[in-house]
């Protein structure tokens, strides 16, 4: 492991990064914009990946790695209220699974039932997510509510994939701008709410056997997922108790799993997966050579960047309001960075969270 890392978010410290989107007055009420799609073409990929939207979701994501990196999943963070209220929201939808049973179908595949438990999530989201909702940003509810329920897979195709849980990390994100989450709970966000999701997500997939939304086979990370890998390796970047070259151990995968994301994603694929680990997911199998977290940490990101937030079949899907914006950064706007390894001194934020701006 590396022994001495630089926290830096690249172009600025991290404290000038959280002033940049610190909200100016966050009980201030604004208009909201009608989320719509703005990538119409392969062309337009380039427009997003210098959008607001783009900028503010890799800095959240670096963020997060900066706030959870030493810590397990059941570590104590601080948190708001804000956090209870959205993992409750899961209690609800878990329920809505229960009612829900598959049927009996000849297709292995693409249980028609999640079409069924699809249409009481949608008819629900709005009085769920009003129950979060600042009475001031209620304006918000269109944009959040079209995030909220792309989260959870496609109920024409059955399927799901990293489109969907994209959909997922822009609804937190809009969740911080909009003030139900506060700068402070960026760690319990990404070890408790994303974990939620994350267990609620491999709970449709199973239940109803969902397809990969476009499998990606060997060449990507895994069929579903890509975001809890970023997030595990952070947690394993500091004070970690296993090396990379450990993680496919089976004694590692029984003793940790519950404790670090990247750790539980390895126990679900051999959970879903036959054959040799290299053989169908042979980019994780060529990570466990990589000699530090930190360093397999920027690789994911920068792979997170070139193979799903790049491709135009994730990104045709997506839409942008006023609080996810399509508009493009103001020039000389340099992309967040951040390497992790060791506690921050204390002149330094040690959670930075960047209160992202509320529409204008």
């Amino acid at each position: 492991m590396d022994n001495v890392h630089v926290i830096t978010v690249k172009g600025m410290s991290v404290d000038e990064f959280v002033a940049r989107h610190a909200s100016p007055n966050p009980a201030s009420a604004e208009v909201f914009q009608p989320p719509t799609k703005c990538v119409k073409s392969a062309m337009d990929i380039p427009a997003w990946e210098h959008s607001e939207a783009y900028h503010e979701l890799i800095g959240f994501i670096n963020s997060v790695s900066m706030a959870i990196q030493g810590k397990k999943i059941s570590s104590e963070v601080p948190k708001t209220a804000g956090v209870d209220k959205v993992v409750q929201l899961f209690v609800k939808l878990n329920a809505l699974v229960d009612d829900t049973p598959p049927v009996d179908q000849p297709q292995r595949f693409g249980n028609s039932a999640y079409r069924t438990w699809y249409q009481k999530m949608t008819d629900s989201a709005e009085e769920m997510l009003l129950g979060i909702l600042p009475e001031d940003k209620k304006g918000a509810l269109p944009e959040i509510r079209a995030y909220f329920v792309d989260s959870f897979g496609n109920s024409t195709r059955i399927d799901y994939g990293t489109g969907h849980e994209l959909a997922f990390i822009f609804f937190l994100c809009c969740l911080f701008k909009v003030g139900v989450f506060e700068r402070t709970d960026s760690a319990a966000v990404g070890l408790q709410v994303f974990d939620t999701y994350l267990t609620f997500a491999r709970r449709l997939q199973m239940t109803y056997r969902m397809e990969p939304a476009g499998s990606h086979g060997v060449w990507s990370l895994d069929d579903y997922q890509f975001v809890p890998f970023i997030w595990g390796s952070a947690q394993l970047a500091m004070n970690s108790p296993i090396e990379p070259a450990q993680f496919l151990d089976e004694n590692v995968i029984a003793r940790h799993r519950n404790d670090y994301m990247f750790i539980s994603c390895i126990e679900y694929i051999q959970k879903v997966k036959t054959g040799h680990f290299a053989e169908h997911s042979n980019q994780l199998w060529s990570i466990s050579a990589v000699q530090s977290w930190s360093k397999i940490n920027s690789g994911l990101v920068k792979m997170y960047q070139k193979e799903v937030l790049a491709k135009f079949p994730v990104i045709q899907h997506v839409v942008f309001g006023s609080l996810m914006s399509f508009k493009p950064v103001k020039p000389g706007t340099v992309l967040s960075s951040v390497r992790l390894g060791f506690v921050p001194p204390s002149g330094m934020s040690r959670a930075p969270m960047p209160k992202l701006d509320p529409p204008k």
